[in-house]
């Protein structure tokens, strides 16, 4: 069982006939306009137009079987370099198909911060926690605006094909920027622009250009790139200062 209050379970079984539409037909999940203080959402950041937030309902196609063979996640989670007991913060978590690799990999003394922005996501994550005895993870139920990250207090910040959808990149990136220790990183993963074989639409891809673009505007440095993988860009990014 994770470490919090546990959250309603869905069905699962009712997901499963969505899992195509995911990525396909997206449903926007964005805050009012002014909430909390906060401008309107973006639909543009820097001549690139922001992807709509991939709705629960396909949360089936994030644990579908031909992942890893299609975007060979186990070379992916080799590349993070994770340690026993790091902290570790899986941004657009979902359903908890990189959480639940990386809380087995930081160990019982590490911990995996989990975070989504929709509820459903963290009760089928907490579901499948609590079936495969996992308690490492910290799910925290974020904001468009908000990771609601511990300052200073993350080794890895994970992030896979999710950046894209933020309707708030800049408040995020500085958000997750101060969550990150002195030798902290980001890992970006998002599937290649540059790449017309990558079959994913391409409002839901980045070129590397565009990515340094947003990254180093917003106080962060290109530490690393890991160009293996099938379909994805995987970058590294530390503080800048």
């Amino acid at each position: 069982m994770m470490k919090t209050h546990r959250i309603p379970t869905i069905c699962l079984t009712a997901l499963l006939a969505a899992a195509a539409s995911a990525l396909l037909v997206p449903g926007r999940t964005a805050e009012a306009s002014g909430e909390e203080g906060r401008p309107a959402p973006r639909s543009e950041y820097k001549g690139r137009r922001i992807a709509q937030t991939m709705s629960f309902h396909g949360a089936p196609w994030l644990i579908r079987p031909e992942r890893d063979r299609e975007e060979n996640t186990k070379l992916l989670i080799k590349a993070l370099q994770v340690k026993e007991g790091q902290t570790i913060a899986d941004i657009g978590c979902g359903n908890g198909f990189y959480t639940l690799q990386l809380a087995e990999l930081v160990g019982p003394n590490g911990r995996v911060l989990a975070v989504d922005i929709q509820p459903e996501m963290l009760a089928m994550l907490d579901e499948r926690a609590s079936e495969a005895g996992i308690e490492n993870i910290e799910p925290i139920l974020g904001a468009p605006a908000d990771p609601k990250l511990p300052a200073g207090a993350v080794d890895v910040v994970l992030l896979v094909d999710v950046y894209h959808e933020f309707s708030y990149p800049e408040r995020m990136l500085t958000a997750m920027r101060a969550s990150l220790k002195p030798t902290g990183r980001i890992a970006l993963a998002e599937y290649r622009m540059e790449d017309p074989s990558v079959p994913i639409k391409l409002l839901h891809k980045m070129s590397k250009k565009q990515i340094l673009k947003e990254y180093r505007a917003n106080g962060l440095k290109l530490v690393h790139e890991f160009d293996e993988l099938p379909w994805q860009h995987l970058m590294f990014f530390g503080r800048a200062d």
